[in-house]
């Protein structure tokens, strides 16, 4: 019989832009962002294949809202599964900001 797994640990990369969750110390997946004033726009979100269907891809993205929230900053949905997220989690539609025509050119300069 093998131990239980610890909790996953979702932490902040500042450094890297992203938020990454940690499965008994090995990068499970991660949501990337960049921040544009008080706005974290948030544009790409994975999960490693060996690591799919264990709800990490939500537990990552609760904690990294949680986050935003946090921080006193605003969400962007420019991310698929964040913005899917969104709709089923209406806790965060107080701090969520709409993708615009504006914001996806800034960030299309941000990430060159």
């Amino acid at each position: 019989m093998s131990q239980p797994s610890a909790a996953p640990i979702v932490e902040r990369f500042d450094a890297k832009h992203r938020y990454e969750i940690l499965v008994d110390g090995k990068r499970a997946g991660l949501t990337e962002y960049r921040d544009r004033g008080q706005q974290r726009v948030f544009f790409h979100t994975e999960v490693d294949d060996a690591f799919a269907g264990q709800g990490l891809a939500a537990h990552l993205v609760q904690e990294a809202l949680t986050d935003v929230r946090a921080s006193g900053k605003r969400i962007v949905p420019v991310c698929p599964y964040v913005a899917k997220f969104l709709k089923k989690h209406d806790e965060f539609a107080d701090i969520t900001d709409p993708v615009t025509p504006d914001v996806l050119q800034w960030l299309e300069g941000e990430l060159g």
